[in-house]
């Protein structure tokens, strides 16, 4: 299907396809450092003003898996 038949079902018929990816980008987006550009700005800023921040690592393991992923599954299963 061209993409300029593609988009406007996504929009009318799909909508609801088009809401997933947007909220699983948004979470997913969170999940690090690099996949959202506020998160690694903040982390940027802070260090630079002495407060201790956690690794990549220690980040993903102490905030994303206990607070992200949960939050994901509860949106998914209230939305979806």
């Amino acid at each position: 299907m061209p993409e300029a038949e593609a988009v406007p079902l996504l929009m009318t018929e799909k909508a609801v396809y088009l809401q997933a990816i947007s909220t699983g980008a948004v979470f997913f987006g969170a999940i690090s450092y690099i996949g959202n550009a506020p998160n690694f700005m903040v982390r940027s800023i802070a260090e630079e003003a002495g407060t201790p921040m956690p690794s990549f690592f220690g980040y993903i393991l102490r905030f994303s898996l206990l607070f992200l992923i949960p939050s994901f599954v509860i949106v998914t299963l209230i939305f979806f």
